[in-house]
Parts: C-alpha cells; sequence; structure tokens
C-alpha cells in the first residue's frame, strides 16, 4: 500500500486506461445483446414475417396455395399502399404507407404494439391507428383528425391510437434511406376500408409468410414467386433484405466488430503504460530486493509482492470500468432507442461480460508485469545489492563544439540524456504517439461525417427540391413541372426496383436512370468531378460495387422487380463516388429502352427560387400525380441526425477516450521520467542550479519526446482512419478517407496541451523536493 501511495498519480492513471478499456468492452458487450435479444424479443413476439411477397393484386384463394408449399408455417394476406398525409401548418405533405388490419381478429403475422389509444372498430371506415414516432413529430393527440390522398381521393380520418411495428424499427419512406420521423408516416386501417381505397377488394396485393423452423427460405422464395408472377408479383425477399431489418442488423454487426477490435488496444496500452511502471520500480529498489532475498526470501515471494501491485491497479481499474461501462450503455441505450424504435430497450449485461472485462483487465496488466519480474527471478543477492554497472556512453555520441557554444549546461543535460537512452526514449514517443494517433484517427472521422453531407448535399445533389410520382409518368408530366410557380430548371428521373446480382453476391436495391449530362443530382468521380452516363452500361457507386465484388468492364445482372420483369445483362461502365446510399445509375434514354418503356419519368430534380417556395408547394399539392416532395435540406439535417445518434455517436465516445489515454501516456512519461532522476536533480539544485533550471532538464526531454511523437502521431493516425472509417461505413453512408488537416492539428493539440498539464503537475512535485531526504538515499 505505501507503495501504490508513493506512485498514486501513474496508478490512477493507469487504472483509468484500464477502466475505459473496461468500460468499452461492458458497454459494447451490453449493448449488443441488448440490441440481439430486444430485436429476437420484439420480432418473436408481434411475430414479424420471415418472407414478404408484394404483388400488384391476387385473389385471396392464393394465400390457401403458399401455405401449401413446403416449410411455409403460416400465411396472411393485407392491403397495402402509399398516401400523402396532410398536417395543418405545414407547407408540404408527409409521405406515408397504408396498411391493414383484419376486422375481428388479431392479425397472423406483424402484429402491431398499441402504445396508446385503442384498436380499430369493426365497419369503422374514419378510424386510423397511427405510428407513435410520426404523431410525436406533429404532436398529434388522440382524437385528432387528419387528411391523407388515397389513390388519387382525399379522405379524412380520426385517430384512435398510436402503435409501433417490429417492421418499423428503422423508418424511411419507400425509396429513401435516411429517417425522418416527421417526412414519414405509417397508417394502419380496418381492411375493408383500405381495400375499398385501393380497389382490392376481395384480394391482398402483399402476402406476409413466416416460416417453418429449420427451413430454408430460397425454395419457399422461389415457389411464391412462381405462383404469384401472374398477378403482378414485385418480387419476394426475405427479412433478410427487409430494409428496417437490414439497418437494425448491419448495425449489430458493426458494434460487434468494435467490441472486438477496440478494447484490446486500450488494454495494450495500459499493459505497455505498467511495464515501464513496474520496471522503474524494480531497477530503483534493487538493493531492497537484494535484502529481503538475503534475509530467505524466495524469488516467487518477492515477485508476488510486485506483482499484487499490478493487479490492485488492474483490478481497480476494472471496477470502475464496469461501473463506467453500465451508465455509459445506458445513456447509450436512449440513443439507439431514438434511431431505431424499439418500444422497449434496456441495457442490460450478462455477468459474463463483468467476468471477461476483469479477466481481460487481470491478463493483460499481467502481460505487461511478467517481463518485469523475470529481472526479479534474475537477481542473486549479491549482485542485487550493489548498485547497477554504470551504463557505458562511450558510444553514444558526443556534441559537438559548436552546438556546446550555442546550448547552454541545462540544455546540453536534456541533449546528453536522450542520446544515452535511445531505447527508453523510443518507447516514450512511440506510446505518445499511438495516443496522438488514435486521437486524430476519430477526429478525422468526425471531420468525414461532415465532408459526407458537404458534398452529398452540395456537390453531387444540387437541386433544391425533388419530387417522385406514384407510378413511372410520361416524360410531358416532369416538363408540366417546369410551368410551376418558382421553378428555374427541372431533371427528370427514372428509377426503377431491382436485385444486383454478381455471381453469388446480389443486392437488392434499384437502378437510378439520369439524363446525359446531369447537372442537379450527379454521378461524380473521386475528385468530385462528373461522370457522363454512358450510351450504354451502368455505374456502380464504390459501396455497392464492393458488396457485389465486381469492377468496370464486367458485366451486372440486373432482376427488374417491376412492370414486365426483365432479366437485363448490363456492362458495369464505371465506378461513383457516391457517399450516401449504394445507387447504380444507368442514362435514362437507355434503361427506358431496355424496359421497353420509352419516355417514361418516375420523378424529377428541382432548382427553384427560394422566395416562391410556399406557391410551389401548394401548387404541388394540387398535382394529383405527385407522390413525394423533399426538400434537401429536410434530407441533410435527418442525415445529420442520423449520424449523430445512434453507432453515429459512437465517434465522440471514442474521440474523448482516445483523448484520455494520450493523456495517460504522457502523464505517465512524465512520472517516470522524474521518478528516474529524482536524486540527480536533488543534486543539482544543492549544487546551485535554479528549480527554474532543474524543472527544464526534466521538462525538456518530455517536450523534445512529444515533439518527436507529433509527426510519427500523424502517420499513425492516417493509417489507422482508414480502418476506423471502414468500420463505420455502411451501405447508407461511406466516410470519405481525405487527409482532414484540421483533425490532426487538433490532436497535435491537444497532446500538446496534455504535456503542459502533466509537466505542471510533475513541475509541482520537484519544487517539493525534500533535497536532504533525496540525497541520503543510497546508490
Amino acid at each position: 500500500m505505501r507503495d501504490l501511495w508513493r506512485i498514486k498519480g501513474q496508478a490512477t492513471a493507469i487504472a483509468l486506461v484500464v477502466a475505459v478499456g473496461v468500460m468499452l468492452l461492458v458497454m459494447m458487450s451490453g449493448m449488443l445483446s441488448s440490441l440481439i435479444e430486444t430485436r429476437e424479443t420484439y420480432y418473436e413476439r408481434y411475430r414479424l414475417a420471415d418472407i414478404f411477397a408484394p404483388v400488384t393484386r391476387a385473389p385471396l384463394g392464393m394465400l390457401d396455395r403458399i401455405a401449401e408449399i413446403p416449410g411455409v408455417a403460416a400465411v396472411e394476406g393485407r392491403v397495402q399502399g402509399g398516401a400523402l398525409v396532410d398536417i395543418a401548418g405545414q407547407a408540404l405533405p408527409v409521405r406515408a404507407t397504408a396498411l391493414s388490419l383484419p376486422a375481428h381478429r388479431a392479425p397472423k403475422l406483424n402484429e402491431i404494439y398499441l402504445s396508446d389509444g385503442r384498436m380499430l372498430t369493426p365497419g369503422r371506415t374514419e378510424e386510423v391507428i397511427v405510428l407513435q414516432t410520426f404523431a410525436e413529430a406533429h404532436d398529434l393527440q388522440l382524437g385528432d383528425y387528419l387528411s391523407a390522398t388515397m389513390h388519387g381521393s382525399l379522405r379524412d380520418f380520426r385517430i384512435v391510437g398510436f402503435a409501433m411495428a417490429p417492421e418499423f424499427l428503422f423508418t424511411t419512406a419507400p425509396g429513401e434511406f435516411v429517417p425522418d420521423d416527421a417526412r414519414f408516416a405509417v397508417l394502419w386501417m380496418n381492411e375493408e376500408a383500405l381495400a375499398a381505397a385501393y380497389d382490392v377488394e376481395g384480394a391482398f396485393n402483399e402476402a406476409l409468410v413466416s416460416l417453418e423452423r429449420d427451413a430454408r427460405a430460397e425454395p419457399v422464395l422461389a415457389a411464391i414467386d412462381r405462383l404469384l408472377d401472374r398477378y403482378g408479383s414485385l418480387g419476394a425477399y426475405s427479412r433478410d433484405d427487409h430494409v428496417s431489418d437490414r439497418f437494425i442488423s448491419e448495425e449489430i454487426s458493426g458494434l460487434q466488430a468494435t467490441s472486438v477490435a477496440v478494447p484490446p488496444i486500450f488494454m495494450g496500452v495500459a499493459a505497455f503504460l505498467l511495464y515501464i511502471v513496474i520496471t522503474r520500480l524494480v531497477q530503483s529498489e534493487r538493493e531492497q530486493i537484494g535484502l529481503i532475498k538475503a534475509f530467505g526470501y524466495t524469488d516467487w515471494e518477492v515477485a508476488w509482492h510486485y506483482f499484487k501491485m499490478v493487479l490492485v491497479i488492474a483490478v481497480a481499474g476494472a471496477l470502475l470500468g464496469c461501473v463506467l461501462g453500465i451508465w455509459a450503455g445506458r445513456g447509450m441505450a436512449g440513443l439507439y432507442q431514438a434511431v431505431y424504435k424499439f418500444p422497449f430497450l434496456v441495457f442490460r449485461v450478462d455477468a459474463s461480460s463483468f467476468v471477461m472485462g476483469v479477466g481481460v483487465s487481470v491478463m493483460s496488466a499481467s502481460a505487461g508485469g511478467l517481463f518485469v519480474l523475470r529481472r526479479v527471478f534474475r537477481l542473486t543477492p549479491a549482485v542485487a545489492m550493489r548498485p547497477p554497472a554504470p551504463m557505458d556512453f562511450s558510444r553514444s555520441g558526443a556534441l559537438n563544439d559548436r552546438l556546446k557554444n550555442w546550448l547552454d549546461q541545462p540544455s546540453r543535460m536534456v541533449l546528453r540524456r536522450i542520446f544515452r537512452n535511445p531505447g527508453r526514449i523510443f518507447g516514450s514517443v512511440i506510446g505518445i504517439a499511438v495516443g496522438m494517433g488514435l486521437s486524430s484517427a476519430q477526429l478525422s472521422v468526425m471531420s468525414g461525417f461532415d465532408e459526407t453531407l458537404d458534398l452529398t448535399f452540395g456537390v453531387i445533389d444540387r437541386s433544391d427540391v425533388s419530387v417522385s410520382f406514384f407510378e413511372p409518368m410520361p416524360a410531358e408530366t416532369a416538363f408540366d413541372l417546369a410551368h410551376l410557380p418558382g421553378v428555374i430548371e427541372v431533371e427528370a428521373t427514372r428509377g426503377v426496383s431491382a436485385v444486383l446480382r454478381n455471381g453469388l453476391n446480389s443486392y437488392r436495391g434499384g437502378v437510378t436512370g439520369l439524363v446525359g449530362e446531369a447537372r442537379l443530382n450527379r454521378a461524380v468521380n473521386k475528385d468530385m468531378t462528373d461522370i457522363a452516363m454512358p450510351e450504354t452500361g451502368i455505374v456502380l457507386a464504390r459501396a455497392l460495387a464492393d458488396i457485389l465484388d465486381i469492377g468496370p468492364g464486367e458485366t451486372l445482372m440486373v432482376e427488374v422487380l417491376e412492370g414486365k420483369r426483365p432479366v437485363l445483362e448490363v456492362p458495369v461502365a464505371s465506378i461513383s463516388e457516391t457517399l450516401l446510399g449504394s445507387p447504380a445509375y444507368m442514362r435514362m434514354d437507355t434503361l427506358n429502352r431496355d424496359l421497353g418503356e420509352w419516355g417514361r419519368v418516375s420523378g424529377a430534380y428541382l432548382r427553384v427560387d427560394s422566395d416562391r417556395l410556399p406557391e410551389l408547394y401548394e401548387a404541388l399539392k394540387e398535382t394529383p400525380s405527385v407522390a413525394e416532395v423533399t426538400r434537401r435540406e429536410d434530407a441533410r439535417a435527418a442525415m445529420q441526425k442520423l449520424m449523430d445518434t445512434g453507432a453515429g455517436a459512437m465517434r465522440y465516445v471514442m474521440a474523448a477516450i482516445a483523448g484520455i489515454i494520450t493523456f495517460g501516456i504522457v502523464y505517465n512519461a512524465a512520472r517516470i521520467a522524474f521518478g528516474e532522476q529524482a536524486r540527480d536533480l536533488a543534486s543539482l539544485r544543492v549544487i546551485g542550479f535554479t528549480r527554474g533550471e532543474t524543472s527544464f532538464i526534466l521538462l525538456g526531454e518530455l517536450a523534445i519526446v512529444v515533439l518527436l511523437a507529433i509527426p510519427l502521431g500523424v502517420g499513425i493516425g492516417y493509417y489507422l482512419f482508414f480502418l476506423i472509417a471502414a468500420g463505420f461505413s455502411t451501405d447508407l453512408y461511406q466516410i470519405p478517407t481525405t487527409f482532414q488537416p484540421d483533425a490532426y492539428g487538433t490532436a497535435a493539440l491537444a497532446v500538446v496541451l496534455a504535456s503542459i498539464l502533466s509537466g505542471w503537475l510533475v513541475k509541482r512535485d520537484i519544487d517539493k523536493v525534500d533535497l536532504v531526504a533525496t540525497l541520503k538515499t543510497r546508490e
């Protein structure tokens, strides 16, 4: 305990590094298990379908045919359709999905969680249940009325309940990839009322299927497609391809990878620091070690003394980390629940996480200590009780005469110590550089998120408003938009849903048709220059090309999921550097030609006069073919919110933790240097050196170490940034791996400030040194 108290500053700093590592381990493992368990419980309790089979219109009798497919456990048919909801006081209508609920029973599959209000009354066509997050975004209350345009008709509804559902954990409007609670609604209605609204009485336009245990999805998907093909099947797909489940699954996979890769970094730093500290202790206490060995204490008893110090530091840090992990995990659970709409998400940590956290911290600390304790075994009493042999500095180099004349005595002492201890200096430089590299990499990721937004919504997408239609329309429809109030420029687009395949690799997404020389929504190269749409071929986003493992010149299979559902073989023309989503682009005329649907458009990008936006919105509301209107600024704000919550918030946590590591390394380097030179500094004070001069000798060495570590830290951070950016990037957004000077400058400044604070703390100890007691210490 006396030894620990003597090095309490260093022990505390190391324990904090251990605590950070254990905190991350407990927080991430707990968050991972909580997400997985909550998702599975939610899916099972509310019976989320394993297969979704959208269709144009199929008779109810086909449900019995689907139920006969081997491997099918249950089937439910429902009606779904797009709608536009008018919100009082809001200029733009809100995109909505309307879903049917059976009149006299609970649905067999995809049941809803009623968070407030009541279920629908059979036969009441005006009643509706609204997605809770949308209601909260617009402050809707039970009993309120809202208007919605369905299939070209305006209808009024009364809200009788608010609900959540497992198929809407990640809520995005169809065709979009950024969630926005205020711009997307889900309405649940009585089946009869919704079927009448969309002219599908006695039929369904989506089949939900659950599978028997151990049943394979692929044969069932193929059988369903064969049965529904003549009814306008849009392609059955499994839960893995459902937008909501895909994003939560990717989140879990990313968190799992981070939980495996990150905590060992902190444990390795802690082991490194413990190695240095215990090495100094053993070296400074050689005589005591020799003396107690001479009195009969065994090597194991002496080693156990020092090993206990390692264990106390490691266990104390681990216990603190467990507490911090629970606290941080509960905070992260709230952030995740803001993005993924679980009705409940309780952060719970298994006992194994605590055991693992303490065990890993003890093992990593022990690894650092065991290397040192070998020296205890090698020390015999006779050797240990003699002072260590002076180091041979004859080959360490000498300062030339010109440098001696230019430098004063304290500066020459600093340089000599550095030249004569290159191994120790190198270890300190590496430790600080690694801490700075981790900090700069995390700061680069934060800057990369901002750059993603700036490039996407300032360089790639230069429109002000985008418009989509309920169904493909003649090209004249887009040109008619140019005559609306405030419209300066119109650029038509065509999008189709499709499955893209390359061998065994596939991706369910879509193909976007752009005009030959797009101006408002462009495909760009890595240097942000335009990629002109080729006459033949397809342009793939970098993330999508990586998923499909395909490059320019290779042939891509495109299975279109609408219309006549043709299967196209298209050569890959080039790779685009799109940073949001994973789009695939073709020239619009070529896409329409391959589909056999000449002159069709599904939407348009508009550049408008901002002063006339209210007039434009009113005009768009009265355009029957318009399904959705999106302002670029709204999409940017939604993406910013997504990046700042959930997994995006993890980058702030990691940046703060990297700063803690940097300070811990710098402070320990300063304390160790002080411990090694305490007697020398006291001797200098006695022979006439001032406090400032003795402090300069110690802190000057720290300053040089920091200056050497900064450029090395920039290099480490640059390459570490590639690894971290790859971990954060998904098919939703990609982090550009460009050099971020501000990130490295901030990290370097943080190292300098940590050095100043550490130097100040150490200087206080230098000023308090008892010269007489220190000089009485025998060599």
